[in-house]
């Protein structure tokens, strides 16, 4: 079973399966479409983040996040959002399908050839689509700024051209992959062209920095949670925070209150903010200490929860990230599997393409601080603070759950509300990802330090999580701001889902 948040990459992850190839390499065929298909929210010129897992015990955290570059500009305001100035890091996500593809030859007997898999993504990207609703959506959420991203327009701005959205451009860099290999997005042919057009713009960021990327591999930190044993990728990932959110809401009698309840919302965002105080000291583990094991100490979660007012709200007026990606999850017969969320960070990244590569470069360095005070303090080679935290549940040390979403500061949220339907209340995952979803703080859309609620939240909830002292803003049910997630259920009945607030689709094969 695949799911995405496109039925083109959806159905490119099924073919692979359907052929004999395996998890991993049914998410590389998905994540190469998506490259092509949600350009606005990932691409070669982004990052990802992998958790793999089989029934054989092996458990893998692949991080594919690009590092700052080796020499970078004396900062005396905020890196840019948007623009040259915002390309600091490296992409990473080609790189991480090496690795992932590395780690499939070896213990997975996998055999897919590279040019096979990313076949598909190539099609598409030559021969056009139809755009989504999405890509539609965010380009003309954007619509005021696209003028000021150079070459932006001529590539992406379809609004006035008639017939399928094509990349010509794309196809190339994605042919030129499929022949020389993942590496030669950074020490080859495709690799020089990115390294001429990222000096033509102004990037920091050289040929030297693009052979210097590596994906990090590394052990998934982990939490049990009523019997569950919840994987999370390390930092500089938020996966801490998803794991701690678990963690306080375990002390709570969370399937004594119905799922659509005050008392139940009320404790997913007190627990949320107790979690979130802690980010602070998450960072690039090379260059400074994280406390991972202190934040998941039995002890420290215990005060956390005793912090928890179940009569009043804590003030939140903390800062937030914004940023969006995709997330995409298979399995396969053998009960081996990959969760992967893919992003150029925000919706269209920098905004800019590197030359005439087709790729529009993300602007993680945007997460960057500047403060020398700060463990996330923009520095050479550094990886900043990641929110991408892609998750797998075991049970009986076998993958029992595949989930992830988009959303940036939002993914901790979101999944407290779909992990604690889906285990504490036993929802399908359908039900699972319907369920009214709140955000915490600012969006796209909102400047303010708000608790934004779905509307399907209902009338007495909405007025009852008021009177706790929440400072409420609704916004239309199953709305984009809140994200598209994806599950998938392992085991014998197995099933699957993508985000009602989306476009995306699970497909199995047929027995």
């Amino acid at each position: 079973m695949v799911t995405s948040p496109h039925a083109l990459a959806s159905q490119a992850g099924i073919d692979i399966l359907e052929k004999g190839g395996n998890a991993i390499e049914a998410a590389v065929a998905m994540a190469a479409v998506l490259a092509v298909v949600m350009p606005h929210f990932c691409g070669l010129g982004g990052d990802a983040v992998w958790l793999i897992a089989d029934r054989q015990g092996r458990r893998r955290a692949l991080l594919g996040i690009g590092q700052a570059a080796s020499k970078l500009p004396v900062y005396k305001s905020p890196i840019d959002l948007r623009g040259p100035s915002s390309m600091v890091t490296s992409a990473c996500a080609v790189d991480s399908w090496d690795h992932a593809l590395a780690f499939s030859a070896r213990h997975w007997n996998g055999k897919q050839r590279l040019g096979d898999l990313v076949s598909p993504a190539i099609g598409l990207a030559a021969d056009g689509f139809e755009p989504s609703r999405s890509q539609n959506f965010w380009l003309e959420y954007r619509s005021q700024e696209l003028a000021q991203w150079p070459g932006f327009s001529r590539q992406f701005d379809h609004r006035e051209r008639d017939g399928l959205f094509r990349q010509a451009d794309l196809a190339d860099s994605l042919t030129l992959l499929s022949r020389q290999g993942c590496r030669s997005f950074y020490e080859g042919v495709l690799g020089r062209k990115i390294a001429d057009g990222l000096a033509a713009i102004g990037s920091p960021l050289t040929a030297a920095d693009l052979a210097a990327t590596r994906t990090r591999h590394a052990e998934p930190i982990s939490l049990d949670y009523r019997g569950v044993t919840m994987l999370a990728p390390p930092p500089p990932t938020q996966g801490i925070s998803t794991l701690a959110i678990l963690g306080i809401l375990s002390r709570f009698d969370l399937p004594s209150f119905p799922a659509l309840s005050t008392a139940r919302y009320h404790l997913l965002v007190e627990a949320v903010k107790q979690a979130f105080l802690d980010r602070a000291c998450i960072a690039d583990p090379e260059f400074t200490p994280v406390p991972s094991a202190k934040l998941l100490d039995s002890r420290h979660l215990d005060t956390k929860a005793a912090m928890i007012d179940r009569g009043k709200a804590l003030p939140w007026p903390h800062l937030g990230r914004d940023g969006d990606t995709v997330f995409f999850a298979a399995t396969d017969a053998q009960g081996q599997c990959a969760s992967v969320l893919q992003s150029t960070y925000f919706d269209w990244g920098s905004g800019v393409i590197v030359g005439d590569t087709g790729i529009l470069w993300h602007n993680r360095g945007a997460a960057f601080s500047i403060e020398t005070d700060s463990v996330n303090v923009v520095e050479p080679a550094k990886r900043p603070f990641f929110t991408l935290n892609p998750g797998i549940a075991l049970k009986n040390d076998a993958p029992f759950l595949l989930y992830g979403t988009q959303g940036a500061d939002g993914q901790p949220q979101t999944l407290s509300v779909i992990l604690t339907g889906l285990i504490d209340h036993g929802m399908t995952p359908q039900e699972a990802l319907a369920q009214p979803r709140f955000l915490l703080g600012r969006t796209f859309s909102d400047s303010r330090d708000s608790l934004k609620l779905e509307r399907s939240i209902g009338e007495e909830i909405n007025q009852e999580l008021s009177l706790l002292g929440h400072d409420i803003a609704l916004l239309p049910t199953l709305s984009p701001i809140f994200g598209q997630a994806g599950i998938i259920r392992c085991g014998d009945s197995m099933s699957g889902a993508h985000d009602p607030r989306g476009e995306g689709i699970a497909l199995s094969i047929p027995s």
